[in-house]
């Protein structure tokens, strides 16, 4: 079932799986205001009830019609216990935007930029209703015969569901862009090193199809896993010819990598993003991490190639 969004790509995958007694709904979209009316709608033609809807992950077209189709069909809401703790971290957390606010300016963003860049983010919140008080769950457990397969990177907690050769696979893998990477505040200190070995477990599940949160099925997911991990090989070494004995900041880096064109919004995943390759090639020995500090807190830091 796929659902429009206002902000690029245009759209969101949400997938009806049949289970004994209905079906279960995997994600829920954006929480438009049209959303209820619009799953209204749609679950009225179908052969049965939703008894189950299963989140892969906290971002804001993926779960923010949450509490709609929760109210819509009395599903129970299955959510992974990480993806649960940073829905409220970042969804359901009044002080969340001025920690936004310091992440960027500790990264090198002017402060004319960091109202654009965190702005950018607080646009998404009245289109998102949470459920409160989901069902949590962990990779390795089964549902409805489903096992659920942890999937970080794009989200820390992302969680897909594989069977029968059928990864449902959510922004794990897509079939024509490559999922956004990004370090943020909170999030696992590795997150491009997350992405890269879920990419390594795709291959070594071997579905014979997946399907994406966004585009078109996937008719070979171990290739385009094996894409996904070359593209970003060649990023990080994009990232590392850009880094020189002077201190860059990831602010700053994310020009060469992403160009100086660009509005707030690409420019706040573009500099999460390059802080993510920044910090793989750290843990790779291949540049170095300057941190200054001040009454205990990291307050500013920069990067430099690797002597």
């Amino acid at each position: 079932m796929t659902m429009p969004l206002p902000m690029r790509p245009g759209h969101v995958h949400c997938y009806l799986v049949p289970v004994d007694g209905g079906y279960m709904l995997v994600d829920t979209g954006l929480g438009v205001p049209e959303a209820g009316e619009a799953w209204a709608a749609a679950l009225g033609e179908i052969d049965g009830p939703v008894v189950t809807t299963f989140l892969t992950h906290f971002h804001p077209d993926h779960l923010g019609a949450a509490a709609d189709v929760r109210d819509l069909t009395g599903a129970r809401t299955v959510q992974g216990r990480l993806d649960a703790e940073q829905t409220r971290l970042v969804w359901e957390n009044a002080d969340w935007p001025e920690r936004l606010a310091g992440w960027f300016r500790c990264h090198g963003a002017p402060e004319e930029a960091v109202g654009e860049l965190v702005g950018q983010g607080a646009l998404y919140q009245p289109f998102i209703r949470t459920v409160p008080d989901p069902e949590l769950v962990e990779a390795g457990e089964t549902l409805h015969g489903w096992e659920i397969v942890a999937a970080p990177g794009h989200a820390d907690g992302q969680l897909t569901l594989v069977r029968d050769g059928v990864l449902i696979a959510a922004d794990h893998l897509l079939a024509r862009i490559t999922p956004t990477v990004g370090c943020w505040p909170a999030s696992r200190p590795d997150p491009l090193g997350d992405y890269l070995g879920a990419l390594e477990h795709t291959i070594e599940i071997a579905p014979e199809v997946a399907y994406g949160g966004h585009g078109d099925p996937i008719s070979d997911p171990v290739g385009r896993a094996h894409e996904l991990i070359a593209h970003h090989e060649e990023r990080l070494r994009s990232t590392a010819l850009a880094l020189g004995p002077e201190p860059a900041t990831g602010y700053e880096v994310s020009y060469p990598l992403f160009g100086a064109d660009l509005g707030p919004s690409s420019r706040r995943f573009a500099v999460a993003e390059t802080l993510a390759h920044l910090e793989r090639l750290v843990l790779d020995g291949r540049a170095e991490r300057q941190a200054v500090e001040v009454a205990g807190h990291v307050v500013h830091v920069s990067y430099t190639a690797a002597q």
